[in-house]
């Protein structure tokens, strides 16, 4: 079997300073197949229970030691400025950036109403503004050469998962917005994918308590590595998909997608017929994954102005 290389290419990958950490790993597999790496991350977290330090330099140095090409980078994903310097890193670099890996993230697990406005705001500010602003960042770059693998990270608490409403809002965010770029990049040649991936981290090591089953089988059964080669086959040249999303935890891989039942069709539709046809409403077996809307060229797609109207 051929192997996957990167030789050439400039990855980013953000939040890839933690040590375990889903970035660090994606970031040494990149590394380790060629690509030149630029390896970012702010920092300590301020967050509720976030231990120890992450550094990008120390991952890049790793990455150097093993025979790689690496440099780090500590901008804040979080604005837009900051956003257009870690673009900036990799052009000083290495001359350009061909795959972004949009790694960086926060999770502070708490009830809905409990949670502070100041967290709110984090979890969209980092995990779903912070993706918006460096794919604008690395968008132009990619459009003007024809190529680019950008590859997003969900998580399944976009479906709804307790004390966690927010972080699986920017998750779910972060979801549709792939499927949208994934449209708008197609006859631009770029792809945009998103992982969900599940490992023992830091993020984990913050949300759980030692004891708990959940994390005794994390720590001693997902490590980040597991999750990183999907991740990779997502930002290789030879992917053959955009805009799908491959759940990623403990070597297992498989598609996540959005379905719609057959439902029923009714021009005289009453309350009453939708709740007397309630389960072909809900699912039947022949249920349709939702495909991406397709655009034949951007003369399709109607420009934006500031008026919030295409003209």
């Amino acid at each position: 079997m051929e192997e996957f290389r990167f030789d050439g290419r400039t990855a980013i990958v953000t939040g890839a300073g933690g040590k375990p950490g889903l970035g660090r790993a994606h970031a040494m597999l990149l590394a380790a197949r060629g690509a030149n790496v630029v390896v970012n991350d702010i920092g300590r977290i301020d967050a509720p229970n976030y231990t120890g330090d992450a550094s990008a330099e120390a991952v890049a140095q790793e990455i150097r030691a093993l025979g790689g090409n690496a440099v780090a980078d500590t901008h804040s994903v979080a604005t837009e400025r900051g956003a257009a310097a870690v673009i900036d890193t990799a052009i000083e670099a290495f001359g350009g950036v061909d795959i972004l890996v949009n790694n960086a993230g926060i999770s502070i697990a708490a009830a809905f109403d409990e949670m502070s406005a100041a967290d709110v705001q984090r979890h969209i500010d980092i995990n779903l503004m912070g993706t918006v602003w460096m794919c604008r960042a690395a968008w132009p770059h990619m459009r003007q050469q024809g190529y680019g693998r950008i590859v997003n990270t969900g998580s399944g608490a976009f479906t709804g998962m307790w004390a966690l409403a927010m972080y699986g809002a920017a998750k779910g965010g972060i979801f549709s917005l792939t499927r949208a770029l994934a449209v708008e990049g197609q006859p631009l040649g770029i792809k945009v994918n998103t992982v969900l991936p599940g490992a023992y981290t830091r993020m984990v090591h913050a949300q759980r308590q030692e004891s708990s089953d959940l994390y005794q089988y994390a720590q001693q059964n997902l490590p980040a590595e597991l999750a990183a080669p999907a991740v990779a086959f997502l930002a290789h040249e030879a992917c053959p998909v955009t805009g799908e999303s491959l759940e990623a935890v403990g070597g297992v891989v498989r598609r996540v997608y959005v379905a719609q039942s057959e439902g029923i069709a009714d021009r005289d539709i009453t309350v009453e017929k939708i709740a007397a046809n309630w389960g072909q409403v809900m699912g039947s077996p022949r249920d349709t994954v939702i495909g991406l809307g397709g655009v034949e060229s951007e003369a399709d797609i109607r420009p934006y102005t500031a008026t919030g109207r295409g003209e």
